[in-house]
């Protein structure tokens, strides 16, 4: 099974947190997108890539544990990984501190829709598994 995991640090700025230094709650879905951007992008089929096979991935459920809160400043490692790609693609996140707490997780699920059509694909199509070097 190939690696579908990928991980990227974040420093919370100024603009990402609230009065009191705090991450502000909408944030950590920014990051979520960064490092699943990141990981899409290593494995060859980022948001340009999906456009041009045909296929818009729209995310249709999105899932946000705050465990503990994040500070400006403070260095995190927030990692993705596909645990899903059959017929969704589920795409699993933990962002933790840099003595490995977990400070959020979560997880997004994105569909696969023909761009032609605007058709869902009840089926993720082929371009997505031979992208991530897996057969379903």
């Amino acid at each position: 099974m190939p690696d579908l995991s990928h991980e990227i640090e974040v420093r919370p700025a100024f603009f990402d947190v609230d009065p009191m230094a705090v991450v502000w709650h909408g944030n950590y879905v920014k990051y979520f997108e960064l490092v699943r951007a990141a990981l899409m992008d290593r494995l060859g089929y980022g948001y340009q890539e999906m456009r041009d096979s045909g296929y818009l991935w729209p995310i249709v459920d999105l899932r946000v544990k705050y465990v503990r809160p994040a500070m400006l400043g403070q260095p995190l490692t927030v990692r993705a990984e596909i645990t899903e790609f059959e017929n969704r693609l589920r795409v699993e996140y933990a962002i933790s501190d840099q003595a490995g707490e977990k400070v959020t997780k979560g997880y997004t699920i994105q569909v696969a829709v023909d761009a032609r059509t605007n058709e869902l694909q009840y089926v993720c199509p082929k371009i997505l598994w031979d992208k991530l070097g897996v057969t379903p």
